[in-house]
């Protein structure tokens, strides 16, 4: 998620923003066995690639807050756990 991220900097040269990343990326990401059963219609498969791709975008855009050192200590040690 980070390269991703990086490569969102280059967006000026690339044309390759947050949100374009996200809806090329997010199918892969996100893999969802629905969507590739032959029973999901062409409307469903969409909206779902369409909730992935917000999932995605929002996750690059804060990258630095869900994947810092910071966030992973509070989760790991389990505070604001409520009990």
């Amino acid at each position: 998620m980070r390269h991703l991220a990086h490569l969102a900097d280059y967006c000026s040269i690339t044309n390759m923003h947050t949100k374009n990343l996200a809806i090329v990326w997010a199918p892969n990401l996100l893999r969802s066995k629905q969507i590739e059963s032959a029973c999901f219609s062409g409307t469903a498969a969409f909206m779902e690639v369409r909730i992935q791709s917000v999932v995605v975008e929002f996750i690059l855009n804060h990258v630095d807050v869900l994947f810092s050192s910071k966030l992973s200590s509070v989760i790991r040690d389990g505070a604001g756990v409520c009990s």
